[in-house]
Order: structure tokens, then sequence, then C-alpha cells
């Protein structure tokens, strides 16, 4: 019973048969192969708004790429207390940015609301004194595997654009919010003033494959130089561009996505009163307490502690292959503990 991460699980077999097809005979390097030349174009079809979409390797490259791009060495990203840019890339953010600093807010389930954003930038606006605010950076799903509503992310695009600050989403499950609000994914990007997406593919049945999504074309040239310049332009670039195209075809990445979070849900139907806030998408957080956790732990089952080993906090991650006996068992050991 591995619930460990998503980022454990194998490819797809259709991002298998994906690599297989371009592994057939010599192309051009460095994104200038048919495949990558066609993300674009496709890209654009599923956001509904012309986009220029950038390979990278890891999400930890597409968030710093993105991030750098928008604010300056004397800038500030705002973002949540617990987002991946501030727990867990490193300082990536601010070593590609070269010194931004990341304003860190406080927010339920790992989520910003725009009063508390408000007070953020109005907190580090103290003209020469004070870093600039010029960015605020957005988790879908958040670090708590909440969800941001279209109108949420309005709402907290509107703030941002007030204010100046350009927007960035770490969607390295983008496909899982994408599923379970049943919403375009343009809703929750552009429309609601997202500038630039790391979008994720990796976690959700493709290998190594991420990309920045860039909905504002004035960035672009500049996304493309940082890219290279951070050893981000790989040279056999088909082989994620080919991943990307069938990711995206027939809605396999919402298939996938879909799939993965139907069956989180399973299991917090079996957690129930444990729990930490209700599942949204393929992870669920359950605080059971540190016994209960071990014997779970005892029953088979693999998982993160959340926060120190006494917090009797974990996180369950629900992969796209995740077997029907996985979920049974597990959903036995939950429901257990009730």
């Amino acid at each position: 019973m591995n619930f460990r991460s998503d980022n454990t699980a194998p490819a797809a077999p259709e991002i298998i048969a994906a690599l297989t097809s371009v592994n057939e005979s010599a192309a051009p390097a460095y994104g200038e192969d048919q495949w990558s030349k066609r993300l674009n174009e496709r890209f654009s079809a599923v956001f509904e708004r012309e986009a220029q979409v950038f390979t990278v390797a890891s999400g930890t490259a597409a968030n710093a790429i993105c991030v750098a791009s928008l604010a300056p060495p004397w800038g500030a990203v705002l973002c949540h207390r617990e987002a991946h840019i501030e727990c867990d890339e490193c300082g990536a953010a601010e070593f590609y940015s070269g010194g931004a600093k990341l304003v860190l807010i406080d927010g339920e389930a790992a989520k910003l609301t725009p009063a508390a954003l408000e007070e953020g930038i109005a907190r580090n606006a103290r003209g020469i004194h004070s870093v600039q605010p010029s960015a605020v950076s957005v988790s879908q799903t958040t670090e708590r595997g909440a969800v941001y509503s279209p109108a949420e992310l309005a709402a907290l695009g509107r703030v941002a654009k007030g204010a100046g600050l350009s927007v960035h989403m770490d969607g390295a499950r983008f496909g899982n919010a994408v599923a379970s609000l049943g919403c375009k994914p343009a809703d929750i990007t552009w429309r609601a003033g997202v500038d630039l997406l790391s979008f994720g593919a990796t976690k959700n049945g493709a290998i190594a494959a991420e990309a920045i999504v860039c909905f504002d074309p004035r960035r672009a040239e500049e996304i493309a130089r940082r890219r290279k310049r951070s050893g981000h332009l790989l040279s056999k670039g088909r082989f994620v561009a080919a991943q990307l195209l069938a990711y995206l075809e027939n809605d396999l990445w919402l298939k996938l996505a879909a799939r993965s979070n139907a069956m989180a849900m399973r299991l917090g139907e079996s957690a129930g009163p444990h729990l930490s806030h209700p599942v949204e998408s393929n992870q669920l957080f359950i605080k059971p307490g540190p016994d209960a956790i071990a014997k779970l732990r005892a029953a088979g089952a693999e998982f993160y502690d959340w926060g120190d080993a006494q917090s009797g906090e974990a996180r369950l991650v629900v992969s796209w292959n995740q077997s029907e006996a996985d979920i049974s068992a597990m959903s036995k050991a939950l429901a257990s503990l009730r």
C-alpha cells in the first residue's frame, strides 16, 4: 500500500507509446523538431488563448524560471507559508531570480485569501527600504490537496493586478485540480489573472515532462533565455514534447487525474473524522494521532508524516495507477481507526 507520492508511479502506457513513436529516427534538436513545434498550438487550443510553451525537466525548474521572470532581485514574491517554492525547492526561486524574497502568508488548507494577500502587499510596500512586491505565486492544487475555485482565483487575481503584481501558478497537480472542478483550464488560469503556469505532467503519468505555459507574450523572450541559461533547454526535446502531446490527446491527463481523485475520495470516506480537511484532489491528510499512524504502518501502509513524527498527522497521495486492492486494503485500515 504505497501512498508516499504520485512521483513513485510508473508512466502511463500512452506515454510510453509516445516515446517509442519518436525514437525511430533522427530529429532536429533543441526544440526544432516537429513535435516541439506543435506544442504552442496544442496548448493554445486547451487554454482557449494563444500561449507559448517551454518544456523543462522538473517542476522546480519551471517554478524557479517563472519566478525569476516575474520578480527582480529586489522584488518580493508573495506565497503561502507551505508553498512548494518555499518548503521543497532548496531556495531555487531565490537563486534563479538573483535574490528575490519570498514573502510568506498564512491561510487554511495552504490557500491564500484576498485579505491576507492585501495585508502581505501592504506589509512590504515601504518604498526603498522594503523589497518591492512583484508577483504572487499560488499552488493549484495546494500543498494540502485543496483546490481553488475559479471565483477564488479571480478574487486573488484582482488584488494582485490592482497592486501591479504578476501571477504565477504552480500547477504540479494542475490536472487533478481541473478534473476536480470540472471547469475549463482557462477559467483557473489566464481568465483569473494568471500570467505564467508551471504545468505538471510527471506526477500524473509522464516522465520528467513539465512545461512553462506563458500567457503573457511579453515574458516569452526572457523565459526562453532563462531556460537556456539554467541548462533546461533540452537537446532531445522531442521526447518531452511527445509526452505532453500524448498527455493532452483525448483528455488523457484529465482521465488519469479523475481516477486518482476518485480513489482518494474513497479513502477520505473511510478516514471520516480523522481527515484534516475535506478531500478535493488526489491527496488526503489525516490526523488520527501517533499511535494510529503506527498502526497503519504496521498494516503495511507507506506514506509520509506531515510535520514531525509526533504530530500524528500524515499525507496520503493516490497515484493514477493505484490498484483497487491498495484502495480496498487502505480503506479497511483507515476505517479500523474510527
